[in-house]
């Protein structure tokens, strides 16, 4: 089968969706080839929450792009989108002199933001231990989406309204760059021309081009994740919770002016630096809870070094420091999962173009849902001037 697009883009990822749902509004003729049955890795392994308020500025301007396209796309057709803001709660001065800073960085930014005190923080969200919770910096903009409902609808409805064509279970073994742009050749034996073609999944990367994928600065992280028991009805948990852990490790932090001083107060020794753990809550649509995250790392070519288990003991752990921030009618996990995403060592995400038209962009690391829309609007723009 011989088939000639504007635009092919490997993985069904929320980054390769992406730019093919930017490509389609252009008016070109868009396919996305997906190895699975459906996507499966990071873009449905994660929280659905869109923050840019964690990110630094010039992601920040991404993701506050990518709010409005969830937002937009939302009006017209249901994938999920909840526009329920995000808010950090401190649980100390050094934290609460974090949020006051961002806040006037915020301003500076014109990016919506509204310090909360600690009463109203314990009025707003239910269970929020006064033993714990300072003060808190609510961003009323921001949505949650639930990521495994999310991409396939988002497909559906790039299918039915744009004409993307989505070929599932298609794995890509061969990719030539031509006179007249680039062929792609499948395990089935079909052969697909497109003008250009993007790449946007880790693992044809490395399948494709190994030599460049070996040159890369490339690393992977594994992440644990839990699902309560649908809490009872009366108990409700609004948008995307994040905790004083998470002040100390968001890059949108990093630009405080109080920022490098108050990091190099903290314990090198802790359970959450050897685990890389940051307490996060956000309730999905059933009524359970999400709690998480931990964050371990190997290079992308050592993947297999992280292993394929749950470690108990870290979800113990974030069981633990969870109890001390929210009280929940029920801590009693129904499902634990772990995720994995690729990020660059030395660089915000890895774009590089081999020839003219065969571009690979991956390892956009945790700013996948919330930065995937802005980022690959401006990079369609680019690559289709």
């Amino acid at each position: 089968m011989n088939s000639k697009y504007d635009l092919i883009v490997v993985g069904g990822g929320v980054l390769g969706t992406f730019h093919a749902y930017h490509a389609a509004q252009k008016g070109l003729r868009v396919a996305v080839i997906e190895k699975d049955k459906q996507p499966v890795s990071a873009t449905v392994r994660n929280f659905g929450q869109v923050v840019p308020s964690g990110m630094n500025t010039k992601w920040q301007n991404y993701g506050r792009e990518s709010l409005q396209l969830y937002k937009e796309i939302q009006s017209k057709f249901d994938i999920s989108v909840r526009n329920n803001g995000s808010v950090y709660l401190a649980s100390n001065e050094e934290e609460l002199t974090l949020l006051e800073e961002l806040h006037a960085i915020n301003k500076g930014n014109e990016y919506e933001s509204m310090l909360l005190t600690k009463q109203a923080c314990l009025e707003r969200y239910d269970g929020v231990k006064e033993s714990y919770v300072k003060g808190g910096l609510y961003f009323p903009q921001e949505v949650t989406v639930e990521p495994r409902v999310m991409i396939h609808r988002l497909h559906h409805y790039m299918q039915e309204h744009l004409g993307v064509s989505f070929k599932y279970q298609m794995q890509v073994i061969h990719c030539e760059e031509q006179l007249d742009g680039v062929a792609i050749t499948t395990a089935g034996g079909q052969v697909l021309h497109a003008t250009k073609v993007v790449i946007c999944c880790g693992s044809e990367f490395k399948t494709l081009f190994p030599s460049l994928f070996e040159q890369s600065d490339m690393e992977v992280t594994k992440l644990q994740m839990m699902q309560t028991v649908v809490q009872p009805n009366t108990y409700q948990l609004r948008g995307s919770i994040l905790t004083g852990l998470s002040i100390r490790r968001y890059e949108a932090f990093y630009e405080c002016p109080s920022f490098q001083a108050i990091k190099a107060r903290e314990s090198k020794d802790s359970l959450e630096k050897k685990w890389g753990v940051h307490i996060l809550f956000k309730q999905a649509t059933d009524g359970s809870i999400i709690i998480g995250d931990s964050h371990e790392y190997a290079d992308a070519a050592n993947k297999d070094d992280l292993g394929f288990d749950i470690k108990q003991e870290i979800n113990a752990f974030m069981i633990e420091e969870a109890k001390k921030i929210i009280h929940l009618p029920s801590y009693e996990i129904r499902d634990t999962w772990f995720g994995v995403y690729a990020q660059c060592k030395n660089a915000d995400i890895f774009n590089e173009t081999i020839g003219q038209n065969l571009h690979i962009v991956t390892g956009i690391g945790g700013k996948g849902m919330t930065g995937s829309a802005g980022y690959a609007k401006e990079n369609i723009n680019r690559l289709f001037k």
